[in-house]
């Protein structure tokens, strides 16, 4: 399993995203290098979205949302920088997604 793993939730709807990509990025200052990328599945999940370790640093999920349900999403983007502290902790971070609004949180 991935060490930095997501879940994209439809709040509108009341279930899980499927079909959204997702890509994980490493960042360094103003550089950012892709490290993984993933579709969520049926239940909304990116399990298999980079490598099974991490060192600690600056990350962000960058969901394509323009891809999920009609294309006509408002937020075509949504982009989540996090810190990873701990390398041995498994991340993950969910995404609460509505058509006018998303939040996130630090999942377990």
């Amino acid at each position: 399993m991935s060490a930095i793993t997501t879940h994209v939730l439809d709040t509108a709807r009341g279930h899980p995203a499927a079909g959204v990509p997702v890509r994980l990025e490493r960042v360094a200052g103003q550089q950012a290098a892709v490290i993984g990328r993933a579709v969520t599945d049926a239940d909304g999940r990116a399990r298999d979205l980079g490598p099974a370790d991490v060192e600690p640093g600056t990350y962000r999920l960058v969901f394509d949302t323009s891809a999920y349900g009609d294309g006509m999403a408002f937020f075509p983007e949504v982009a989540v920088t996090f810190a990873v502290r701990d390398q041995e902790r498994h991340c993950h971070v969910p995404l609460l997604l509505s058509p006018f609004g998303y939040s996130t949180y630090r999942g377990s």
